[in-house]
């Protein structure tokens, strides 16, 4: 069965692309994530499609979008449901729980940085226990359940930066680049008609279960596991031997979630090249994914505008690989 999941996995991508122009290493990023299992959070300005992505995926694996658009004055009960008074088959009234749209297979929450601490708090709940709870009853959500959230990296009013609890809920976090000159002409060739391309479904709800099953039994080596998180070990600045720079600029480093993050999403990357286990070379595909978002600046590192991606690539090009070598 996993000999067919390169296959699957591309043309699952490539009928995303009939839709959304360019962004491949994006894409391959989000359906990694998919396949683990993970949630996503998409960085990247206005206009970029993040949304209309979100869209396109969930017909092409064939699940039952959900969108939530976040604004300052939006509530918990907004997104997760409210109970409400009706009339059951003799007259009386009575109490049922209405569900919100967090009841979808994709979620899609826009603009997450523009929700209260509140509302981001329910989210939390809902990302990690996959449940809603409300009134003393626990409300179980459809499966597969992913949250594909989008956050604006510019700094404006109104705006509430996730908490570090929250950011770790996401299994990757994706930055949408701006398109260039060629992927702008053939945007302005694809979207500017009345018709939008007709996409069919690669898969369902229930394959893709079993397909999340299946990756996440292949085989990780000890000395990859060891590898794995060693390197998450260099992201703290306490510990001994950690580079300069960590220990200058960093105040958290990545969570046990980071370490997590990196097996699962190997398992997926080894699969998606046909390999039988996972290999360093697959757990350094996916550091930067993985762990930028759960490395936190201090205030030097703030006011300095490191950028974390700088330090992963330092942290890789230091921590020793079970071959021996600093690669």
């Amino acid at each position: 069965m996993a000999d067919s999941f390169p296959e699957i996995f591309k043309g699952l991508r490539a009928e995303t692309q009939k839709a959304v122009v360019g962004y491949d290493e994006m894409l391959t990023h989000v359906l990694v994530a998919i396949f683990a299992g993970g949630h996503v959070l998409l960085e990247g300005v206005p206009g970029l499609g993040k949304t209309y992505l979100v869209r396109v995926l969930s017909q092409v694996i064939g699940l039952d979008p959900g969108r939530v658009q976040c604004t300052p004055d939006l509530m918990p009960a907004d997104i997760l449901g409210t109970h409400i008074v009706g009339e059951d088959e003799n007259g009386r009234r009575v109490l049922r729980f209405e569900e919100g749209p967090v009841f979808r297979n994709l979620l899609l929450v826009d603009e997450i940085n523009r929700a209260t601490p509140k509302t981001q708090a329910a989210l939390l709940e809902v990302m990690q226990e996959r449940n809603v709870t409300t009134g003393g009853e626990r409300h179980p959500l459809p499966e597969p359940f992913f949250v594909l959230a989008t956050q604006n990296p510019m700094e404006m009013e109104g705006t509430y930066p996730l908490p570090e609890a929250q950011l770790d809920r996401f299994l990757f976090k994706v930055k949408v680049p701006f398109p260039d000159i060629e992927s702008l002409v053939e945007i302005s060739r694809r979207t500017t008609g009345f018709e939008e391309p007709k996409l069919k479904a690669v898969l369902t709800g229930k394959n893709l279960i079993k397909w999340q099953k299946q990756l996440s039994l292949i085989p990780v080596p000890d000395p990859v596991a060891h590898y794995a998180s060693r390197l998450i070990l260099a992201t703290h600045p306490e510990q001994p031997d950690v580079l300069p720079e960590v220990k200058r600029y960093v105040a958290y480093g990545a969570s046990p979630r980071g370490l997590q993050a990196l097996i699962k999403g190997a398992r997926v990357w080894a699969a998606l090249h046909a390999a039988t286990s996972v290999s360093t070379e697959d757990v350094r595909a996916l550091v930067h994914v993985a762990l930028r978002h759960r490395i936190i600046l201090n205030f030097e590192g703030e006011a300095q505008q490191v950028k974390v991606d700088d330090l992963i690539d330092k942290v890789l090009a230091k921590v020793m690989t079970p071959a021996g070598e600093a690669e």
